[in-house]
């Protein structure tokens, strides 16, 4: 039986992160008004901004034979529609020489990439799309769905929710498209025609405006126009993750077309689809699912991705992904089973104070779940009634769903004591780490978001603190962040009297000289203990 390795449990590799969001997306975003078992093996350290991989590389079953013999190779079938002119650049040869270097790594993609490459290889030539693109992936998160970035990109091709979204792929409780193989591999395609067609046929804009955004690269060009300058990739004013992305790809590309010549072999793949998409028809749990394909929970997950619960989505996606070899064994076992087996069902009892967002929380489901099953036309209960309730039919602990692997990552992140901070109006990451006295930074990190992203009103927090008072607003201390106006005849030593702080804190948190007069209607960030003044 021919098995591959394949993302599972925790452990963090290499990627770049994505921003290829559309320009209303690329906010500045961390302020709210209205509303490892290894370390990071980034490509260059200094030059790309990691993803985490959350899962362990799992085998999964391919075929029932072992060790196949591979005759029909599908890199010499990607290696003969390979187009795009490789320049002759430092940028260039220097992300060639380090793929180059690192055969284990080229391997370790490589078989990953197995169960979909086939898949990938198709729908490129059926949308006549350079092969180029079958590399994207490696470049953006090393062919895993399950790879996600602080920045909230999520998947193989690193969507963001809201392209995510403008390109057709589904997110909600129960799944999240950009992890779903298939259905990101024709958003990506979507999307890189959109630019394409967008920046008049170049590629090599569409895949910088893939990166950073569409209205950045096009501002570039613009800023060059004006000043009679080249408008070309080569010669744009970019990001340095964009500038370094590009030249990524194509030093990719140049290997592969000629490993010989670079000294690296090819992970040999038949060029033959080993999975395919079967129709189940209706809500399935996925314990169930396995069982009945001859898979584990964590084989039938890695090749379903998108699935963030313990079952399929109520309203579909109804399709799981399965080893050829598997499909007429799991189609059999399916129709045997009777329609009221394919999930558990509990009977619960209403009591007094539940609301059915407490039931739905306390059986890891939805409200609309609920609702739908026992033809509520609202969300009024009456306590002494009777709900039905789909029910996991395992332990929700042997389902290691990808929330549940992500949040457990989170939630080992920091040290000391945990908190968890409720964002408010007017919250941002500068106000929130003052009162806890750490860093944004780290806020966003242990929350797993970039420091620019934008928070939530309601969005939960963990917040990793020493200081149990301050963090936890308990005994004689409770912080808060405050804007004071200078007012005429104001002064450092009076405003610091005032709100017993320190002078020397005042400066700090506004980057101010002592030297200089403060101006009336002047605005002065603080950090106070209310309880004191």
């Amino acid at each position: 039986m021919k098995k591959i390795l394949f993302p599972l449990s925790l452990t963090v590799l290499v990627g770049c992160q994505n921003l290829n969001q559309p320009e209303q997306e690329q906010q500045s975003a961390n302020i709210v008004t209205a509303s490892n078992n290894d370390v990071f093996e980034a490509l260059h350290a200094d030059e790309s901004v990691a993803v985490i991989h959350p899962r362990e590389d799992v085998e999964i079953p391919l075929t029932e034979q072992d060790d196949i013999q591979v005759v029909d190779n599908i890199w010499v079938r990607i290696q003969s529609q390979l187009e795009f002119d490789i320049p002759d650049n430092s940028k260039v040869r220097a992300h060639r020489d380090w793929y180059a270097k690192h055969q284990r790594y080229l391997d370790r993609v490589a078989k990953r990439s197995e169960p979909f490459l086939f898949h990938i290889t198709e729908e490129l030539e059926k949308h006549n799309m350079p092969m180029e693109l079958v590399l994207l992936p490696v470049v953006e998160s090393a062919y895993d769905p399950f790879a996600y970035s602080h920045g909230s990109a999520s998947g193989m091709w690193q969507f963001l929710s809201g392209t995510g979204k403008q390109f057709g792929l589904k997110q909600d409780w129960w799944y999240d498209g950009r992890r779903d193989v298939a259905a990101s591999t024709q958003a990506a395609i979507k999307f890189l025609k959109y630019l394409h067609k967008r920046f008049d046929g170049d590629w090599l804009l569409a895949l910088a405006a893939y990166n950073s955004g569409e209205g950045r690269v096009a501002r570039a060009m613009k800023a060059n126009a004006r000043k009679g300058r080249p408008t070309d990739f080569w010669n744009l004013k970019l990001p340095k993750e964009t500038r370094d992305y590009v030249p990524k790809l194509l030093g990719l590309a140049a290997l592969v077309k000629e490993p010989e010549k670079y000294g690296v072999t090819l992970y040999a793949i038949n060029n033959e689809p080993v999975i395919s998409h079967v129709d189940i028809g209706s809500q399935l749990d996925l314990s169930l699912a396995a069982k009945l394909s001859g898979l584990t929970v964590d084989e039938l997950h890695a090749l379903n991705p998108g699935f963030n619960r313990w079952a399929t989505p109520p309203n579909g996606p109804h399709q799981l992904l399965l080893p050829n070899s598997k499909i007429e064994q799991f189609k059999k076992s399916l129709s045997s089973l009777d329609e009221k087996d394919r999930l558990s069902w509990q009977r619960y009892k209403i009591k007094s104070g539940d609301s059915l967002s407490v039931i739905a929380k306390r059986f890891n489901t939805t409200v609309s779940v609920i609702r739908e099953t026992n033809d509520l036309n609202n969300n009024v209960i009456v306590a002494g009634n009777y709900l039905l309730i789909p029910t996991a039919t395992q332990s929700l602990d042997r389902y290691a769903t990808y929330e549940q692997v992500r949040q457990s990552k989170l939630s080992k992140k920091g040290t000391g004591n945990k908190v968890i901070h409720v964002v408010k109006n007017g919250d941002n990451l500068w106000d929130i780490g003052r009162t806890y006295k750490v860093s944004g930074k780290d806020i966003a990190k242990w929350n797993g978001f970039a420091p620019k992203d934008m928070l939530r009103l309601g969005q939960k927090l963990t917040i990793w603190t020493a200081n149990d008072s301050a963090a936890s607003g308990s005994g004689n201390t409770v912080m808060r962040n405050i804007q004071y106006k200078v007012k005429s005849g104001d002064s450092l030593a009076r405003i610091a009297s005032k709100f017993k702080v320190k002078i020397a804190d005042i400066e700090k948190w506004n980057n101010l000289n002592r030297s200089k007069y403060l101006q009336p209607g002047q605005i002065l960030k603080l950090s106070v203990n209310i309880t004191s003044i």
